[in-house]
């Protein structure tokens, strides 16, 4: 479904004329706010199969702090792996860091430990390794990120689209006041139905992250 698609269909379940861009009236582009804050709210309920992606990184010899391009500091982390040693690479809080780097002599060799260290200019992710890399070595992170906000009209929405246009209804009929027909209580709770059964759905492909949140 795309941006536009989303914001009619919110259009039509209030009764509204439908819209040909998003900015087409100022209440479409009302619409089109709500749609934007529900796909928050979707997307930081479960990391979804659409938002996960790899990022690969070969390392350089001497060199500790790499960037996760495109992954912002709303992205998680759900494995890393060190493809050339075929092993894991485990998070460590930076006080760890702190004590590897600047009360020792670091070590150098394979890394499998990382740790964040803030974001670059672009605010992607920056992360630092352990031991120090001492050779080229190819290292593999899985990272669910969220979808940029919205904003052309042809742009495909990644998260479940069901629960979103089911909460943005849900925020325009809070938004109107009404109290005729469903009330924007009873449509909160379809919402949150819609966005428990995507998950249950999605979490079918991940039988080992059975913790989630609805919101």
């Amino acid at each position: 479904m795309t941006y536009i698609e989303a914001v009619n269909s919110v259009l039509r379940r209030l009764r509204e004329d439908q819209a040909d861009t998003i900015l087409e009236t100022s209440y479409s582009a009302l619409i089109g706010d709500f749609i934007n804050d529900a796909k928050r709210v979707v997307e930081e309920a479960w990391n979804w199969s659409s938002l996960r992606s790899e990022i690969v990184i070969p390392t350089v010899s001497g060199t500790t702090d790499y960037t996760l391009t495109d992954l912002k500091m709303n992205g998680v982390i759900k494995f890393a792996l060190n493809d050339t040693a075929n092993a894991f690479i485990s998070y460590r809080p930076k006080a760890y860091f702190d004590e590897w780097y600047y009360n020792n002599t670091p070590a150098s060799g394979t890394p499998s430990n990382y740790t964040f260290v803030g974001t670059d200019a672009n605010d992607n992710l920056k992360i630092r390794l352990y031991p120090k890399p001492d050779a080229i070595q190819t290292l593999r992170f899985e990272v669910a990120s969220p979808q940029s906000d919205l904003s052309a009209d042809s742009t495909q929405i990644k998260a479940p689209h069901f629960p979103i246009v089911q909460l943005a209804f849900a925020m325009a009929l809070r938004e109107r006041g009404e109290t005729g027909g469903q009330s924007a209580l009873e449509q909160f709770a379809v919402a949150q139905t819609a966005l428990a059964d995507a998950i249950a759905i999605d979490a079918n492909h991940y039988p080992e992250e059975t913790t989630y949140m609805v919101v």
